[in-house]
């Protein structure tokens, strides 16, 4: 079991579900992954709760801010100071759209939009530091910017944690392996034409499963779109899916956890 308790700065630690429908959402990812869903009881949380797995965190839910339109997954970075990164943000061009802020006694959090378009979030850890349990079946393996503008986005990913990316050519396409101290920490491709042209860069996380098609089965029979089904990469076969709300995430049969 990849148990973890804290995260160096520039990984990402964390990832959280902004849903159309809560509730819908919690019975659709406890259907399809097993996961238990605690909100939090109190009205100063908004609505927000965890995902838990085997007792573990392993990710969270809430409601879209503003009466926003669509569901998302959104990926949050460690640091070790949340102020400091938002100025960073500023300085290499992005727009901060969450100013660092205290959450309970969990840690603070700033969230900002890139120039390539993509939301990200910071996470300064105290008392929460993330998800508990990775790379193991239905927990967070992965986080991949999907991009409408991969040079503006590779600009400002380095500057502001300063990851190395490590080019690549998998099967004729371009991707980027985000690295930080030599080991590959995340994703970056060109966003697919198939998409809606109103949707935004963004970064969908990639969970581990057991069994690729029968969890792709599993999750079709509750109501999600598979977009891929069922393709070759290099740690293992993967699909992507839009859950029931319309938010995208892929699985992946890893080959082998690390």
């Amino acid at each position: 079991m990849s148990q973890r308790s804290g995260y160096d700065p520039g990984i990402p630690c964390w990832v959280d579900l902004s849903s159309t429908d809560v509730g819908a959402s919690a019975r659709f990812y406890t259907e399809v992954f097993g996961w238990r869903a605690d909100m939090i009881d109190d009205p100063a949380a908004g609505g927000y709760g965890m995902f838990v797995h085997q007792d573990k965190k392993v990710a969270g839910l809430g409601p879209v801010m503003d009466g926003g339109p669509r569901s998302s997954w959104s990926t949050y970075v460690a640091t070790d100071d949340a102020a400091a990164l938002a100025e960073r943000v500023r300085k290499a061009g992005g727009t901060v759209v969450m100013e660092a802020m205290q959450v309970f006694e969990e840690g603070v959090m700033t969230a900002f939009r890139a120039p390539d378009g993509s939301y990200a979030g910071a996470w300064q850890a105290r008392d929460h530091h993330g998800a508990e349990l990775v790379n193991e079946p239905v927990s967070l393996c992965w986080n991949e910017l999907l991009s409408r503008d991969v040079p503006a986005a590779g600009r400002f990913y380095a500057e502001v944690f300063g990851w190395a990316p490590n080019p690549q050519d998998i099967q004729g396409l371009k991707y980027t392996e985000w690295q930080s101290g030599g080991q590959g920490i995340a994703g970056m491709m060109e966003m697919f034409s198939d998409y809606p042209a109103d949707m935004p860069s963004f970064w969908m996380p990639y969970f581990a499963v057991a069994d690729l098609a029968a969890t792709t089965d599993a999750a079709e029979q509750a109501g999600a779109q598979v977009l891929v089904r069922a393709m070759d990469a290099p740690p293992g076969p993967f699909s992507t899916l839009a859950d029931p709300q319309g938010a995208p995430l892929s699985i992946i049969q890893l080959h082998e956890t690390s």
